[in-house]
């Protein structure tokens, strides 16, 4: 941290009275055909180059990089800051402004922002994938992820090819199974969905995704809160007519396991992919809830004003409409050129939070909707 940009922070979050603006935050994926609905010019969809894959997201609030192999860019997934003609990382923030942006509760117990969320908008489904849990994400330095899905009306036109998702697998499945798939990864198509189920998507709803259970999400365009992290490991070898690269069946394992298929075994939370009642444990309507993050949707309607309180920090992104937020003008972009600047997403420090934050709509006809993003523990949630 340099004291340029150590004095770029404070002098941000002093013009915004608590409030910072972000930048908005690009992420590829190699494996990802992008589903176009995040509002990126059609021409940047592979700005960064065919070889690192279409950006199928979009990172809000993250202090997480991504994990995206040898060719990541060095700030690839980081927020950035944005003051004036210059920008720091939100992460660079986090450091210097410590407590006084995120609150004490969060800082004392984290010393970070523990969660990030995301866009991500897929032409076709990804393959069955699995977040680590805690005790085998430690073992390669990293957190485990448990992660939830909204699926927001306003970026869901249509449902592109796939609005379905497999989630685990179909009760009375066993383990022997599964380890044969694992085994023929290499061969083709290792068939591990034949041993699934999938279910159809519902925009204005979402599902709760505890790390340790196999998910291949639809394609949907999906607003996903989860934890600060990024593990992950693919255990299906063919999605969409796609082959998935062998290395990613083995991503995040330690290295004296690499090989060991039962490793990728013990990384399942094998009772809760064959429970007989996921549906009743996971699918979620809009509802709050305590876990490692939450979020809110916020509607203002045309013509008024109001002044919001939160007892926590959060980050937020603007799905519809257009007017001010505090000291901040706040719009909804129809569409965003590849390092464009944009007025739709914000931290929000817990003092302001606290202190309310006024909030006009500007318009006569379209109401203002907005996606906010809280870390662990919110007081607000009963």
């Amino acid at each position: 941290m340099t004291a340029h940009n150590e004095t770029i922070v404070k002098d941000a979050f002093d013009q915004g009275d608590g409030v910072l603006r972000l930048a908005p935050n690009w992420v590829p994926r190699s494996f990802c055909i992008p589903g176009r609905r995040i509002k990126l010019h059609p021409d940047d969809y592979y700005a960064l180059g065919g070889e690192r894959g279409g950006i199928d997201e979009r990172w809000f609030a993250s202090t997480t990089p991504a994990e995206n192999g040898p060719l990541t860019g060095k700030e690839e997934g980081l927020s950035q800051i944005v003051f004036g003609d210059q920008q720091v990382t939100l992460r660079e923030a986090v450091d210097v402004l410590k407590g006084d942006v995120l609150g004490r509760r969060l800082w004392d117990e984290h010393q970070s922002w523990p969660m990030y969320s995301k866009f991500f908008d897929n032409k076709g489904p990804l393959p069955h994938h699995v977040h680590h849990r805690d005790e085998h994400a430690a073992l390669v330095g990293q957190n485990g992820k448990p992660e939830a899905y909204y699926f927001p009306p306003q970026v869901n036109n249509y449902g592109a090819d796939y609005p379905y998702t497999f989630f685990g697998f179909e009760p009375g499945t066993k383990p022997e199974q599964v380890l044969e798939c694992l085994k023929n990864f290499p061969k083709g198509d290792n068939k591990i969905t034949n041993l699934s189920k999938a279910y159809r998507l519902q925009p204005g709803t979402g599902w709760d995704v505890p790390p340790g259970i196999l998910h291949a999400p639809g394609s949907l365009c999906t607003y996903e809160p989860q934890k600060a992290s990024d593990v992950f490991a693919m255990y299906q070898s063919l999605v969409n007519h796609v082959i998935v690269p062998e290395a990613l069946l083995w991503k995040d394992t330690p290295q004296d396991r690499l090989g060991d298929h039962d490793y990728l075994m013990e990384v399942l939370d094998w009772e809760a992919n064959v429970d007989p009642n996921f549906v009743d444990n996971h699918f979620m309507e809009p509802r709050p809830l305590h876990s490692a993050y939450s979020a809110k949707e916020l509607t203002v309607l045309p013509g008024r004003t109001v002044t919001i309180k939160d007892a926590a920090c959060y980050g937020m992104i603007m799905m519809q409409g257009h007017g001010t937020m505090g000291v901040w003008d706040i719009e909804t972009p129809t569409m965003i050129r590849f390092g464009q600047l944009s007025h739709d997403e914000y931290f929000v420090s817990e003092s302001a939070a606290q202190e309310g934050l006024t909030i006009a709509n500007l318009s006569k006809t379209d109401p203002i909707v907005m996606l906010k993003h809280f870390g662990p523990g919110n007081p607000d949630l009963k």
